[in-house]
């Protein structure tokens, strides 16, 4: 197994990560209907301010489209996606099907994870697979990559290329956390994506022991933030979101700007974040987490000193696997796009204060 956390595809997020500049990744939630549009359409708001978009899979065990196709859908409208793959609803086989057709398909990069358990979704009385787990499907797409095999044992010809990823919370003792990064890291992840961040001391604690192990020259930090636009949306990750430590000031901050202001100071503090985060050593970039808001990005990042100019036209995904994307996705938005299926996209991710807990709900179900 390889441990270079620069192989892999040439995709612009591998690019990027490899020259060292700083990298911004968002997240997108597919919807819940048939159609790509409301992917494509969010991959609009993003494309240029960001390197490389996650494509959630059917985020806090709710159905949604699959991770597959928004990818698709995001590589054709010139996004380089991140398509996020968990364990729950799938056993090897269909994992290594799925790993392969996102090969096929041109989609540089997989985040890895084992998936929340249905109970917490909309099927609470679905079958959980979990025949694997997330260091083991680290493991097996790291050998289907670098060796060409399959967990049977049979080959693949050709081999997959992406860029693997997966996530972490660095919350916690530092030292039990980055020996949790540690063995992903040695499982095969090249990058990872934390949970939100908003102890920024407590992060650079954990990411002082990241670099004491040498992890960060291993594997690229990409610090979780995101902005919290309401108080439901507060109360939610105070109290509900395993790993997310929200410290006594930034809530009083944030309860203080009031219901008619919490969404401009929840943007302003989250500029301020990545600012700081900018500042550790051995951070690679942030990952942004707005679901049902991310028209709110850009202005974060340009807040945060964050020029656009990133990731147009999908990077390097481009050429016949971009003009493949476009053909499916082309495909899929012409048969799925009418007026209804607008009008539930539109409902499904309203920005209002309601919407807002939903976003920090779905990005922390995500992890």
């Amino acid at each position: 197994m390889a441990d270079n956390p620069d192989s892999g595809s040439d995709g612009r997020l591998r690019r990027t990560l490899a020259a060292g500049q700083f990298v911004v990744t968002a997240e997108i939630g597919p919807p819940r209907g048939a159609s790509t549009e409301p992917v494509r359409r969010k991959a609009a708001l993003l494309r240029g301010w960001v390197d490389a978009v996650n494509i959630t899979d059917n985020q806090g065990a709710a159905v949604r489209l699959s991770s597959l196709a928004g990818s698709v859908a995001a590589l054709a409208a010139g996004v380089e996606p991140i398509m996020q793959l968990t364990c729950r609803d799938r056993n090897r086989i269909a994992l290594q099907s799925e790993l392969l057709s996102a090969g096929a398909m041109g989609i540089p990069n997989v985040l890895l994870m084992t998936g929340d358990h249905p109970r917490f979704g909309d099927h609470a009385d679905a079958m959980p697979v979990f025949d694997l787990d997330s260091l083991e499907l680290l493991r097996v797409a790291s050998a289907m990559r670098d060796e060409g095999k399959l967990m049977s044992g049979r080959k693949l010809d050709p081999a997959p290329g992406w860029l693997i990823g997966a996530v972490e919370n660095p919350s916690g003792p530092a030292e039990s956390s980055a020996a949790g990064l540690g063995r992903k890291v040695a499982a095969g992840a090249q990058f990872v994506q934390t949970q939100f961040v908003f102890d920024v001391d407590a992060f650079a604690g954990w990411m002082a022991r990241v670099r004491d192990l040498g992890l960060h020259q291993r594997c690229h930090i990409l610090a979780g933030v995101g902005p919290v636009l309401s108080l439901r949306a507060l109360s939610h990750l105070q109290k509900n979101v395993p790993g997310v430590l929200i410290p006594s000031w930034v809530a009083d901050r944030l309860r203080s700007a009031g219901p008619e202001r919490i969404g401009e100071e929840g943007r302003k503090l989250c500029a301020e974040t990545i600012g700081q985060l900018r500042e550790i050593p051995g951070v690679a970039g942030v990952h942004v987490m707005a679901v049902a808001s991310e028209s709110s990005i850009p202005g974060i990042l340009a807040q945060a000193g964050l020029t656009a100019g990133r990731g147009g036209e999908g990077g390097a995904a481009g050429g016949a696997a971009g003009a493949n994307a476009s053909a499916a996705a082309g495909a899929n938005a012409a048969a799925g796009a009418n007026a209804a299926a607008g009008a539930n996209a539109s409902a499904a991710t309203g920005a209002n204060a309601a919407a807002g807990a939903n976003a920090a709900e779905d990005a922390a179900d995500a992890h």
